[in-house]
């Protein structure tokens, strides 16, 4: 399915080399003011830079066509839509019987059969997260009227790791770089090791972190909707991720109880935690705590190395090289999508949980 949320429901649609990308946001409360500036800069954020991004330069000016008038919503769905501009689609048709390693050709193809668009990895192509970031913006705009700040960066790039703890200061920090690092000198390590794997004909992987302070302890809806739950879902419809984890994460698998258990304290009057191994998560519903999690990124699949594949007309093993335009890592430009993606779930859960009206 194209759709998710309960409360605030997020549809998206278009293909990376078909005429636009787009997303329906059901659910916001009329009379919300929209900052279409601030949702034109998010989506900024997301653009390929210089070096280390994608030759491909589309424009990504974001329509909004249904549910605002005069800077208000309307209590309808709002729509937005991003043309697709840059497209160069002509090195793709090889790939319907010959898989790019590491796509999801192969197994597109077992699903939607011929039917399926490859052009630039159709809508299984990182190009889909335009839309949700900019349906994220509006999202964001609904929880920091209550005080939520959500803000993500990079914390690993390849062997390049921060080790440094982090806050939310970190993730708005970040955006002062182009590498979304939480310092100025991380950045540069971390460019280095993307430019590294660039001039191998390679690709390198990353992680990103991210953390929202101000939720109010009581949001989630266990069993299955838990605060981690609906959070791992979404993450997981990012092409490119591979991994989550919160709090301590899998370090806890090597801790004793002693030691990842947050003792409890009294902060200003409110209950609060003395550290977060937890990462803000108890039960499955938020303890006032930030929540803190963070998302493994694969390398880019394509790349200009040449690729052992399988002709799935002849049966024969074949090598393959990848032309076209492609980010020699995507960790840098998943920071806002991540962040759009946090947003959007958090404030559903808020709607859900009766915190946002």
């Amino acid at each position: 399915m194209n759709t998710i949320g309960s409360e605030l429901r997020l549809t998206l649609f278009g293909a990376s080399h078909g005429p636009c990308v787009g997303a329906v946001l059901d659910g916001v409360p009329p009379g919300m003011m929209i900052d279409v500036a601030r949702i034109q800069g998010e989506v900024d954020l997301r653009r390929p830079k210089a070096d280390i991004g994608t030759p491909r330069q589309e424009e990504d000016r974001v329509e909004i066509v249904s549910g605002m008038t005069e800077g208000r919503s309307t209590g309808g769905p709002i729509t937005l839509m991003v043309m697709n501009r840059d497209t160069d689609s002509k090195k793709y048709e090889r790939f319907k019987s010959v898989p790019r390693p590491g796509h999801a050709d192969l197994t597109a193809r077992s699903k939607y059969s011929e039917c399926v668009d490859l052009r630039g990895g159709g809508q299984f192509s990182g190009r889909m997260t335009v839309a949700l970031v900019a349906a994220g913006a509006i999202a964001r705009m609904l929880l920091e009227e209550r005080g939520i700040r959500v803000a993500a960066f990079l914390r690993q790039v390849g062997k390049v790791r921060d080790t440094e703890e982090r806050d939310v200061t970190s993730g708005v920090l970040s955006r002062s770089n182009d590498v979304r690092a939480a310092t100025d000198e991380l950045a540069e390590s971390m460019r280095s090791e993307i430019l590294a794997a660039k001039e191998d004909g390679d690709s390198v992987g990353g992680v990103v972190e991210c953390i929202v302070d101000g939720l109010p302890m009581g949001l989630g809806e266990p069993f299955f909707d838990t605060v981690e739950g609906e959070l791992a879902k979404m993450m997981f419809a990012v092409p490119g991720v591979k991994g989550i984890e919160f709090g301590a994460g899998f370090r806890a698998a090597g801790m004793r109880g002693s030691q990842h258990n947050d003792p409890f304290v009294l902060v200003d009057g409110k209950v609060r935690t003395a550290k977060n191994d937890a990462g803000g998560i108890l039960g499955g519903i938020t303890n006032g705590m930030p929540v803190v999690f963070r998302v493994a990124i694969k390398p880019t699949a394509s790349i200009a190395r040449g690729q052992r594949s399988l002709d799935l007309k002849s049966g024969r093993q074949t090598e393959l090289k990848i032309e076209g335009r492609h980010d020699p890592c995507i960790a840098p430009r998943a920071v806002p999508v991540v962040e759009a993606a946090a947003a959007l779930v958090l404030a559903d859960l808020s709607m859900r949980g009766g915190t946002v009206d």
